[in-house]
């Protein structure tokens, strides 16, 4: 057993602010009564509008949560980020290696990054407001609209969004008549397009690369040699004297601006 004054100052900081936490938390726990919740179907039917309005408010809370994870995906950067990652790995030909679960984080973060303006704006005159009970639910979501479709609008092609412009026969003077029912397939139509754009100029190069050492295998008649054996770590050496992680990371974010 390691004696606790021999434990580095980072680690034992770390665990003397989980011990306190947990003992706040215990103590806690004992003086608050956590309530019931329970869903479920009553056939003698309501007592009342604020029964009716509560049974609404739930289901529509869980209807959200059920459809959260497609929001993040097709109305943020995360599509367009992940497919070049993934593109990216196909084209050095290292197969699971960064593994998925690395891609998607880092695909999350850098949408983070990249959303944040959006976020922000969004949180400062939507949220805040409707957390202090200055403006209505309905203003609020009026609000919050704005900024996340200002962003869409923005990296969304004229000819794709006019494509579902026309099927629906919306014809919007403004920006801000532009409905999302017709911008949100569009911009993911938009940012599948851009991302397979990256895609193809990223393999370019590590395509020349594979051609390079086939070509000189071939001259030296090993034919037997497979060519992605010498291929893999010619790719990987340029890809790391390239700095290719910082290059591909700066023109994704450079398509946001």
């Amino acid at each position: 057993m390691i004696p606790i004054w021999r434990v580095p100052a980072t680690l034992r900081t770390i665990l003397v602010l989980a011990l306190t936490l947990l003992i706040v938390g215990i103590a806690h726990a004992q003086q608050v009564q956590v309530p019931s919740v329970n869903i479920g179907i009553n056939p003698g039917g309501a007592k009342g509008g604020n029964e009716v309005s509560t049974s609404l408010q739930l289901m529509a809370l869980l209807t959200v949560l059920s459809i959260a994870p497609a929001l993040l995906i097709l109305t943020t950067a995360f599509s367009r980020i992940v497919i070049i990652l993934s593109l990216l790995r196909t084209a050095m030909g290292t197969q699971n290696i960064p593994p998925n679960q690395v891609v998607i984080g880092l695909s999350l973060f850098l949408t983070f990054f990249v959303m944040s303006p959006t976020y922000e704006a969004v949180n400062k005159d939507a949220v805040m407001p409707l957390m202090a009970k200055t403006i209505t639910f309905e203003q609020a979501v009026n609000r919050a609209e704005k900024p996340v479709k200002a962003f869409m609008l923005k990296n969304t092609y004229k000819k794709d969004l006019q494509l579902f412009l026309e099927y629906k026969g919306e014809q919007p003077k403004t920006r801000d008549q532009v409905s999302l029912v017709s911008l949100i397939p569009a911009f993911i139509i938009s940012e599948l397009k851009t991302a397979f754009v990256v895609g193809f100029y990223m393999f370019i190069p590590f395509l020349i690369i594979d051609l390079i050492v086939a070509s000189v295998l071939m001259s030296m008649g090993m034919m037997m040699m497979p060519p992605v054996v010498v291929s893999l770590p010619a790719k990987i050496l340029v890809f790391v004297l390239a700095d290719g992680w910082s290059v591909v990371v700066s023109a994704v974010l450079s398509g946001y601006r």
